[in-house]
């Protein structure tokens, strides 16, 4: 894995779709309100470290505080694409227990979300990166439909991603446990559309039936993403890619464990998932590739790792909207020293 920061490309755009949210947050130790929340957010955020342009489509209400997307825009974040509505933004209350890993979720209002439909403007329909951040898998279909997405991911090909002129984008998508139950099909359906696939351990488990992990990557592959990446929280996260042909199998070329990178404190773990997710995709972007390897998606696991550590050190976006370059790549440098052996 490489310790410096990949090279910025500003012709590689990436687009993040999803939910824009208030957030209120509660631990052990400090309770904030009024926070930006909101799965796009973090990853559109995070994103932007990769020095590529950034564009964020979404829904908000009025009550929506505009400091938030100014915040965004100094961070070179396009906010053209995000609709205004005069209902009340989405927002969400939970409080972390002492352990950080468990929370209580208070509520969860969706207000502008219940009927909100995905809009994405024109001329950002060709970005050659989408990210479908958390939301209800029949906005991330919206999204797919919309970007031109014309050929099924089902069965393995010879190279992670479509041919360069294909006018399909490498597709990553996110989603949660509410999916599973609710929208199943609809879920199964964005699987059979997209290029990377990101899933929670615990979610893991239950959307492919098993409590073997190992066996959990192997048969979300067989849902149709070419690549599948189950989050573990503190203890970081699996990659695990289709091979160009025949069964899957444990090999160097098809699976990629990485740790997380570790803290003495956590004062805030919401977010650091998304923030996983806005990295990756950035980090791919960055490449300047119209196409990824296996060596691509493990550096961008680990980029997804270093700055996701980083939401984790204050509230909200706090310490992720204070960052540097020099920042990343000090820690990127000491995680390849951790882990190397």
């Amino acid at each position: 894995m490489s310790s410096q920061s990949p090279i910025p490309n500003p012709q590689s755009p990436i687009l993040v779709v999803g939910t824009i949210a208030i957030d209120h947050v509660k631990t052990p130790q400090a309770e904030a309100e009024n926070l930006l929340g909101g799965s796009a957010s973090y990853a559109a955020l995070a994103a932007s470290y990769s020095g590529c342009p950034v564009h964020l489509v979404g829904i908000i209400g009025h009550d929506f505080p505009p400091q938030h997307l100014e915040m965004l825009q100094r961070h070179g974040v396009t906010v053209d694409g995000i609709e205004r509505s005069e209902g009340a933004s989405f927002s969400w209350s939970g409080e972390y227990h002492e352990n950080m890993n468990d929370r209580t979720t208070h509520q969860v209002s969706i207000n502008v979300l219940q009927d909100w439909q995905v809009n994405i403007p024109d001329a950002l329909r060709t970005s050659p990166i989408v990210v479908l951040a958390n939301m209800a898998p029949e906005n991330q279909m919206q999204a797919i439909e919309q970007c031109g997405a014309s050929t099924l991911r089902s069965s393995p090909p010879q190279s992670p991603i479509p041919d360069p002129q294909s006018s399909s984008p490498f597709f990553i998508a996110d989603t949660m446990d509410l999916w599973i139950h609710i929208a199943n099909e609809r879920l199964h359906d964005v699987l059979r559309r997209v290029d990377l696939f990101v899933i929670n351990e615990s979610e893991a488990r239950e959307f492919a039936g098993t409590s073997n992990l190992i066996l959990a990557g192997q048969r979300l592959l067989e849902k149709g993403p070419r690549n599948v990446v189950i989050k573990l929280g503190e203890f970081g996260a699996m990659l695990f890619s289709s091979p160009s042909e025949g069964p899957w199998t444990l090999s160097e070329d098809t699976f990629f464990r990485c740790a997380a990178f570790p803290l003495k404190e956590v004062a805030d773990p919401t977010g650091a998932g998304d923030s996983f997710l806005g990295a990756l995709a950035g980090h791919l972007a960055a490449t300047g590739k119209s196409s990824f390897d296996f060596p691509d998606l493990r550096a961008a696991i680990v980029q997804g790792a270093v700055v996701a550590s980083f939401t984790c050190e204050a509230f909200s976006t706090r310490r992720i909207e204070g960052l540097t370059p020099g920042e990343i790549g000090e820690r990127l440098e000491n995680f390849k020293l951790l882990t190397h052996w």
